[in-house]
């Protein structure tokens, strides 16, 4: 989204989308890293649900994507081919961890849910409806988000590195 929405330059917008990334896998470790803790601390096994198993893929799979974008389009950077040979699949690629990202999370909501009714929770109170709701904010974002990718953006810029007499 940062090369459709920023009105920057090319090289800013790849280092903006490059930091965006990185931060964003790293507060994926951190939470995979915090839900380990709260299972152990609390006597919950860990990697029973397809939730925890579908987490794990996601988190590998994107810092896998990471990397690759790290040293094919920013350090050292492939050649030209490389590039733009990759471009096209490290596009879908990321759409399809996206994808798999939400699809997630609101499983993990429902699973959330599914426990708090096991409990006692009523099925149709204001708790229910507060996860449900927020299951489908983050389905809606991520459709909105997926609309944004797909796009059509703004005309390229040139890259010309002459100026008119």
């Amino acid at each position: 989204m940062s090369y459709k929405s920023l009105p920057l330059k090319k090289q800013e917008k790849k280092l903006v989308h490059l930091v965006l990334h990185a931060v964003a896998l790293i507060l994926g470790i951190i939470g995979i890293y915090t839900a380990f803790k709260y299972h152990n601390e609390s006597g919950i096994a860990n990697l029973y649900s397809l939730h925890s198993w579908l987490g794990i893929v996601i988190i590998v799979l994107y810092g896998i994507q990471w990397i690759y974008g790290f040293l094919v389009f920013f350090f050292p950077g492939g050649s030209t081919t490389v590039r733009s040979e990759s471009l096209p699949w490290h596009v879908v690629f990321g759409v399809f961890v996206y994808i798999l990202a939400v699809a997630n999370a609101a499983l993990g909501l429902l699973e959330k849910l599914t426990f708090l009714e096991n409990s006692g929770l009523a099925k149709y109170g204001s708790e229910a409806l507060l996860v449900n709701f927020t299951a489908v904010v983050a389905i809606l974002y991520g459709a909105f988000v997926m609309l944004t990718v797909i796009g059509q953006g703004p005309p390229a810029e040139d890259d010309y590195s002459y100026t008119a007499i």
